[in-house]
């Protein structure tokens, strides 16, 4: 306290009053400086509103042909004029989630060992080379899922799986090497890095004190990562997995070339299916009539709203997660 005495009467001791001129300038720059960032905060705002009232209008006669069946029926014939989007909601929801599988442990195990158990000299290549994996182009993981994944599905995994588990409908079927099962391999590896990354950040946040009071008390290693760091790092990591599953829930290019693209609904991986984002990107051109443009507009629009729903929810999750460690804080 008397520290912060002496400072203010240093303080008042050395001010001076600014110039007449400075001050004017203040009382115009200030106004001035709120006003652009008030507009460039609005202007996101704008935009976004902009973004979904054009999809609406856009789909409007899409969506006064089909109504509510619009993303309940699965028939997609743009000869006929039927259109149905419910298996690309399927795809995109299920391919995503496949990949959420696939990544997380391999995620959350490679962001613990870099924090917390990996030599000093192994971290930065390792790091590095992991963050590297999200600057490769999608066309790319595409090339690489044709030519390699593909055919090693085909021959080398789902053979076996189909004899040895057949009997479940998720591994029923012939194996193409297309389908479900190769698009959630390739967006688990294309949303890998994201979750490492800042998982890795996380934990690295995590003060030492956490780590030293539960190694005190006698914990292991693993305890101590388990009870201490985990815990107090888990609203960083929730939100973590879920930049992974927007990262997912967009991909276009990549899973197109693995997917199969067929407006179908299955319950087996090995079955081909399609994703909202792939059948935008693959048709949109061919698309010859204004009721086809329109419905195409339509999955882009439902596509936006699922992201929205999606990370609607994560955010309800991460205040439900992180509520109770504010409360006894």
């Amino acid at each position: 306290m008397a520290d912060s005495a002496s400072l203010a009467q240093e303080a008042r001791r050395t001010w001076t009053p600014r110039p007449a001129t400075r001050r004017r300038a203040g009382r115009v720059g200030d106004p001035l400086f709120r006003g652009l960032l008030r507009a460039a905060a609005w202007a996101v705002v704008v935009l976004a509103g902009g973004l979904m009232a054009a999809l609406v209008w856009e789909s409007s006669a899409a969506i006064r042909a089909f109504g509510f069946r619009f993303v309940t029926t699965s028939t997609w014939d743009p000869v006929a004029g039927e259109f149905g989007a419910l298996p690309f909601i399927y795809g995109t929801l299920v391919s995503s989630l496949l990949a959420l599988l696939i990544a997380v442990p391999l995620s959350l195990g490679a962001a613990i060992y870099l924090s917390e158990l990996a030599p000093a000299w192994v971290r930065p290549p390792v790091s590095f080379l992991i963050e590297m994996l999200a600057a490769v182009p999608s066309v790319v993981y595409g090339l690489w899922g044709i030519f390699v994944l593909v055919p090693w599905l085909r021959d080398w995994v789902q053979p076996p799986l189909g004899r040895w588990l057949g009997v479940l409908p998720l591994f029923s079927g012939p194996g193409y090497g297309v389908g479900m099962l190769a698009a959630g391999l390739i967006l688990s590896i294309m949303v890998l890095p994201y979750i490492t990354s800042v998982a890795r950040e996380v934990l690295l946040a995590v003060p030492n004190a956490q780590r030293e009071a539960a190694l005190g008390l006698g914990a292991t290693g693993w305890e101590a990562i388990r009870v201490a760091v985990l815990p107090y790092g888990r609203t960083g990591l929730i939100g973590a997995i879920l930049l992974g599953l927007g990262r997912a829930l967009g991909e276009t290019m990549a899973v197109t070339m693995v997917i199969g693209n067929r407006p179908a609904i299955s319950a087996s991986l090995f079955a081909p299916g399609y994703t909202m984002a792939s059948v935008i990107a693959n048709e949109f051109t061919e698309a010859t009539s204004d009721l086809y443009v329109s419905a195409l507009v339509g999955v882009g629009l439902l596509l936006l709203v699922v992201t929205i729903v999606v990370n609607a929810l994560a955010r309800l999750l991460v205040w439900s997660v992180g509520a109770p460690a504010g409360a006894r804080e």
